[in-house]
């Protein structure tokens, strides 16, 4: 029979949204910081201070839904990384425009990927999130090959088609049915990349379809490419479609919602990770130490209105 205390931990977890999970015990953490992989500056930008950035979009999109962030900067040991993997609750890879398979935000992710493997697979719970670049940067990791392909896709605002797996999903079942309709019949998913994975690529490659569920794919008219999915066995989840910009970026230009729906759609996203990474039990050696690592000893830098990113933060 279950405790009083299990049962009241379940009821919590659902009331406030937050699945369940085995692997955590139902302990969760109300704390948790996530981690936000840097990557190498943008060419030409004449705001660049030190060699790497991180868009504050995703630092907000984070906070917005209760999580601190730390900065993963590129060009660190892996010893480095390793102390500061057992320190934070979960990994953003965020968008951007870098060589998926010999940058330093490759390595880095490389690094992280497997240890994240390594503790999921020893039950110790650690979720990764990938954003565009990020989500093309997972199946490259997973696949060991870069089976991308160029899509019409650099500026415009998508429906989801979402696949039969979509009703089973983890990620998906904690949104609103208004909100999952939403999505699948307004235009307001923005795309801004120009390469994608497309379904005919996925299909053919066993590594990408053991690992991977679909969730959701799009098609430029030309080609379908998966645009939502998620991990069967591990705790990773990847959109090609970038569910920061709608409340926190601002250019000008098509492709940019920000209807009441695509910024609920933000938050829910946001949501979820974030309630995965309260079931990470990693935490930094002491108060300290985690003062020393959180974003908040940096300063974003304006870039201006007309930039892709409003606010970046750079580092050395």
């Amino acid at each position: 029979m279950c405790s009083s205390a299990v049962v009241f931990a379940v009821l919590a977890a659902l009331y406030c949204n937050v699945p369940v999970s085995v692997e955590s015990n139902l302990r969760l953490n109300y704390r948790p910081i996530i981690g936000i992989l840097a990557q190498e500056n943008i060419l030409g930008d004449p705001h660049a201070q030190g060699s790497s950035y991180i868009a504050a979009s995703y630092v907000k999109y984070l906070e917005s839904a209760g999580a601190r962030v730390v900065p993963i900067r590129i060009n660190r040991t892996n010893e480095e990384y390793v102390k500061l993997f057992h320190s934070i609750n979960g990994l953003l890879l965020p968008g951007g425009d870098v060589d998926l398979q010999k940058s330093q935000y490759s390595r880095s992710s490389k690094i992280f990927y497997d240890l994240a493997i390594k503790a999921n697979d020893a039950s110790d719970y650690f979720p990764i999130w990938g954003t565009c670049q990020g989500f093309q940067q997972l199946t490259v990791l997973t696949s060991s090959k870069n089976l991308l392909t160029l899509t019409d896709t650099k500026a415009v605002a998508l429906p989801l088609t979402f696949t039969p797996a979509a009703q089973n999903s983890r990620l998906l079942k904690t949104f609103p049915k208004d909100l999952l309709q939403s999505l699948s019949a307004e235009n307001i998913t923005s795309n801004f990349h120009s390469w994608s994975l497309s379904l005919q690529n996925f299909t053919r490659n066993v590594k990408l379809k053991r690992f991977y569920k679909v969730l959701s794919i799009n098609t430029d008219s030309k080609k379908e490419f998966i645009s939502t999915m998620e991990a069967y066995r591990y705790p990773f989840y990847a959109v090609q479609w970038h569910p920061e910009k709608s409340p926190f970026e601002w250019i000008d230009k098509p492709g940019m919602v920000h209807t009441l729906s695509s910024i609920r759609a933000s938050f829910h996203t946001a949501s979820f990770f974030v309630s995965e990474a309260m079931k990470s039990q990693h935490s930094f050696s002491s108060p300290r130490e985690e003062e020393k690592y959180l974003i908040y000893n940096y300063s974003p830098v304006f870039r201006g209105l007309s930039s892709v990113f409003v606010q970046n933060y750079y580092f050395d």
